[in-house]
């Protein structure tokens, strides 16, 4: 390495990561890619990308405390049809429970969960095609509507800004944003929340993609049995329901700081309980126990969960599935709905 890429690399930080060091190493970035001599397309590429992610995260800014459950399925399912009319069910729960619904803006589907949810409770993400791009009438013209150029980006926020993610039966779109919130879970990419795939009543769009999902996946090893815990199929509103609220009724959050897990919890589990986890869910850890925590010093400045009990773990970051395991069961010993 030349002594002039020697002095432009960012020296390593061993404290918290502030806002302004965020947005100097944003500065670094670009000053990097003139040296570079980025190509006009990347550069526009780029640009355009981070408007787009600017936007997106300055609406959604002004919603971070309010609970999202996005849902996906097709654009051309007719308002007639028994998935579309399960989808304005489903979209009225949510609201009525004090969710936002997430949409990609469009029709069918999309459509019926909003109609249900209404337009206060409605957000979308539109992506702006030579067809079917013109927003539903539940939320065009709404501030809480993004509209995006790039799938990526729309993708991104689909997961990155929700607490849920519901799907109906779909085509080619609603399968990959599926397998991709999967394996953005599976992976540990992303923090852990319900996927939950809809049938309508006695339907089985979602009950063969399972049936393959165990018959191909996981019989020739591809996945873990622990995995299918990531997700749940079901043609029952209320069983959709209650698998995206009970979620969060003990289970808060998580964030890792260095080596360790932290898992943020409603309710303070006793040390007699923990001791049970330990005994159950040995096989998470990379080594040591599980242990009750206060926040870290590194989580200070998220006031507004600072006093949240937590639990700590060095976690092996491979047994996802078993994970979600380790929360369904604080959620059922320890949640009010037990």
């Amino acid at each position: 390495m030349s002594e002039p890429e020697r002095r432009q690399r960012r020296p390593a930080r061993t404290g918290p990561v502030t806002h302004d060091d965020l947005i100097e190493d944003l500065r670094f970035t670009i000053d990097r890619l003139e040296q570079d001599g980025a190509a006009r397309g990347d550069l526009k590429l780029l640009s355009r990308s981070l408007r787009e992610l600017r936007y997106g995260f300055r609406v959604f800014s002004k919603f971070r405390s309010h609970k999202k459950v996005t849902v996906f399925g097709s654009a051309r399912t007719k308002p007639e049809a028994a998935a579309y009319q399960h989808s304005v069910k489903f979209g009225k729960m949510m609201a009525e429970a004090g969710w936002l619904v997430l949409t990609g803006a469009g029709g069918g589907i999309m459509e019926g969960a909003h109609v249900g949810a209404g337009r206060e409770m409605s957000m979308g993400l539109n992506i702006m095609l030579p067809f079917e791009q013109r927003a539903n009438h539940v939320i065009h013209g709404d501030p809480k509507l993004v509209n995006l150029r790039y799938f990526f980006t729309r993708k991104l926020l689909f997961v990155k800004e929700v607490h849920a993610v519901v799907l109906f039966p779909g085509g080619f779109g609603t399968q990959d944003e599926g397998f991709e919130t999967l394996t953005l879970v599976q992976t540990g990419k992303s923090d852990m929340l319900p996927i939950v795939c809809i049938d309508e009543p006695g339907g089985t769009y979602w009950k063969a993609w399972q049936e393959y999902i165990e018959g191909n996946l996981l019989k020739n090893g591809l996945i873990s049995p622990e995995d299918l815990s990531l997700f749940l199929v079901t043609d029952d509103l209320d069983e959709a329901f209650n698998e995206v609220v009970s979620f969060y009724d003990v289970y808060h959050s998580m964030r890792y700081v260095r080596d360790r897990l932290i898992i943020r919890l409603n309710v303070e589990p006793t040390e007699e309980y923990v001791e049970k986890l330990n005994d159950e869910f040995s096989g998470l850890l990379a080594s040591g126990r599980i242990e009750k925590s206060a926040a870290h010093r590194f989580e200070h400045d998220e006031h507004h969960i600072r006093d949240l009990p937590r639990l700590k773990l060095k976690f092996n970051r491979r047994s996802l599935g078993r994970l979600r395991q380790l929360i369904n069961q604080i959620n059922r010993d320890l949640g009010s709905r037990s």
